[in-house]
């Protein structure tokens, strides 16, 4: 039997329980982990020449890694289960304590409008604290997950939110021409955004004209970036969907949308692949034109959707749905549960935010967030697939090469590389767990929501340090049952 090094600082990690996108459910499962994330570990045995048993780890037929090797970590035993790590797709960092989103099981964000700089700054603190190789976070006991940020709101002069106290100076770009878009645009890009936000809230005031909202979006897709939409106002939606906006920043409440509208934005992308694909790595088809249903084209424009992690639908919806009544049921909670629902059926990709800042929201999972899309017809791979496929990844010049002792195409996270994180939930898993891809019994869904609020995130950095003892017990908090 062929034998391979153990990598520098690699450790055995079992666990009760695993889930990762694109395969079953697992029981007690080994992993090993290195600074390059985890990989299937099977253990064997053989015996030596001396006659001493040798156990290696390794998948069937390839090499394997010696477990008597000096340079292994003492193994560690997880009591809970393994998932990919979570992200929220709409959070605005400003209004709340960051650092409490890691230990509730959230590792990524999406900051969906704040003052360019300071979102670079936080940009910058969730890297340095994701990678493998930093020892400490920034703050002892305190990390930042990974943010990925829009920069500044793109609205009309005096459009939403230009006139909100929670908007500080800096975090809205008023642009009343083409021109001002592009130029708007690029100084975000310059900040460093991963993509941009267009407010189209006529509720609220002004919206920009089409010709602004297309330069917009096109200066954006020229230069590899997707566009989030605030659509809220009657007909903002189908504006937002014929400009080629990739994703909305919440599912539709303010209106029903038409049923021709849902199986368009439903329709998957020209070009949507399976596999991860990075938010500010992608090349985009040539301009193609959207359609209103009842007839009217907008400028040409790209439909490829350049956010997630699986094959996806021309335009993304980002849940949001308990910043209606915060738990008490509402008429607008009730539009956007009828319009996911279709949306979903169709085919439409949904993914877990949560407009964290906006009212009282728990920091970190949201079990009535998840409990509203169960309401909606996801069932339990479904909300699995809406809090990991959005995972953020590091554009291509900024990835390293994966330290690989096995091949690790079947449990190994590329998002628990890139992120240096992976989801845990302590104590025994659900039972539903084992049925997720045709769970949809409501009682089987309350026990998995529950059971999600109390993850919290394991950082690499932490599992591979001596020392590290996993966290016991529940992290779900007391507005989360």
């Amino acid at each position: 039997m062929t034998h391979r090094p153990v990598p520098d600082g690699a450790r055995l990690v079992t666990v009760d329980a695993s889930w990762f996108p694109g395969h079953p459910s697992t029981g007690p499962t080994a992993f090993l982990a290195t600074a390059s994330g985890l990989a299937d570990a099977h253990e064997s045995h053989e015996i030596d020449p001396s006659g001493r048993d040798r156990p290696s780890v390794g998948r069937p037929g390839d090499a394997r890694v010696d477990l008597t090797d000096h340079r292994w970590r003492e193994p560690v035993h997880l009591p809970g289960t393994l998932l990919p790590p979570f992200t929220d797709a709409h959070v605005h960092l400003g209004l709340v304590d960051a650092t409490e989103l890691v230990p509730h099981g959230i590792a990524a964000v999406h900051d969906l409008g704040w003052i360019p700089e300071v979102a670079a700054e936080w940009a910058r603190d969730g890297d340095r604290e994701a990678r493998a190789e930093d020892a400490r976070p920034v703050r002892p006991g305190r990390r930042m997950p990974r943010v990925t940020f829009a920069g500044a709101f793109l609205t009309a002069p005096g459009g939403y939110p230009s006139d909100r106290s929670w908007a500080p100076d800096g975090s809205v770009e008023e642009v009343a021409s083409p021109a001002e878009a592009v130029a708007a645009v690029d100084r975000q890009l310059a900040a460093g955004a991963s993509f941009v936000k267009v407010a189209l809230n006529s509720a609220a005031g002004p919206v920009p004209d089409d010709v602004t909202l297309a330069a917009i979006v096109g200066r954006a897709h020229e230069r590899g970036r997707g566009v989030v939409a605030h659509a809220e106002g009657p007909g903002q939606v189908a504006r937002a969907f014929e400009a080629g906006v990739d994703r909305l920043a919440h599912a539709p409440f303010s209106e029903r949308l038409p049923d021709e509208l849902i199986t368009a934005m439903a329709r998957p992308s020209s070009r949507a692949l399976p596999g991860p694909r990075p938010l500010a790595d992608v090349e985009h088809d040539p301009a193609r034109r959207r359609a209103r249903p009842g007839g009217r084209n907008e400028p040409q424009n790209d439909s490829h959707v350049v956010f997630g992690a699986e094959p996806v639908s021309r335009m993304t919806w980002v849940s949001t749905l308990d910043i209606h009544g915060w738990g008490t049921p509402t008429p607008a909670q009730d539009v956007a549960i009828d319009n996911v629902r279709r949306f979903a059926a169709a085919g439409g990709s949904v993914v877990y935010g949560t407009d964290l800042g906006n009212g009282p929201l728990p920091v970190g999972v949201n079990v009535r967030e998840l409990r509203a899309l169960a309401a909606a017809g996801l069932g339990g791979d479904d909300l699995l697939r809406a809090l990991t496929s959005d995972t953020v990844r590091q554009p291509r010049a900024e990835r390293r090469t994966a330290d690989r002792v096995m091949h690790s195409d079947v449990h190994h996270s590329g998002a628990s590389a890139s992120l240096g994180a992976v989801t845990y939930v302590p104590g025994p898993p659900v039972e539903s767990l084992a049925e997720l891809d045709r769970l949809d019994r409501p009682d089987a869904l309350a026990d998995l929501t529950r059971w999600l609020a109390g993850a919290t995130t394991l950082h690499l950095a932490d599992v591979l340090r001596p020392g590290f003892t996993p966290p016991s017990g529940t992290t779900t908090r007391k507005d989360q049952t």
